[in-house]
């Protein structure tokens, strides 16, 4: 087995042991390239974030190595990036995986007034519905498990630690 995939197997071991207990409401030299959500979405309106398959950002990149490759998502900003261990991300998991996502979020420049929360508020919001729910990774970016109730593109707004960013997610049916 490669570096690197020693690395990616390494991570999502670790992220296997993740349970949404305290951290989520509900349970380098490589090209990138890019996969569109799905059909279904991008008909809807659009879903404007990517899914990105080559090496994460620099600032995102602690913790694997090498020329790992991994699906990620980094937000509008660019001041986070959700690594999707669960990808593709589904509404019903039938196979007994998660939907998996490391948040890593960009070193900040300065430091946040005492009053910001750590916890990463996600306000997610279903493209073309009034849909919305809320999820919270408790201890700010890091490891989540993220189920949200319908298919489609779903719009994040994500706070934390007097930050902001936001991102969209495609969930799939089964």
């Amino acid at each position: 087995m490669r570096a690197w995939g020693r690395v990616v197997l390494a991570s999502v071991v670790l992220l296997a042991g993740c349970t949404a207990t305290g951290r989520s409401e509900t349970p380098g030299s490589a090209p990138a390239t890019t996969v569109a959500g799905s059909p279904a979405a991008g008909a809807a309106g659009g879903c404007g974030s990517r899914i990105e398959t080559g090496p994460l950002p620099d600032w995102a990149a602690r913790g694997f190595s090498g020329d790992a490759r991994v699906a990620h998502v980094l937000g509008t900003k660019g001041d986070i990036v959700a690594v999707l261990f669960g990808n593709p991300l589904r509404v019903d998991r039938t196979d007994g995986s998660n939907n998996k996502i490391l948040w890593v979020s960009r070193p900040a420049a300065a430091s946040t007034g005492p009053t910001s929360s750590p916890d990463l508020s996600i306000t997610a919001t279903l493209d073309g519905s009034d849909t919305r729910v809320s999820r919270e990774v408790r201890g700010g970016p890091g490891p989540s498990i993220i189920d949200l109730p319908q298919a489609g593109c779903w719009h994040l707004e994500l706070r934390w630690s007097g930050r902001t960013d936001t991102m969209d997610l495609v969930y799939a049916e089964k």
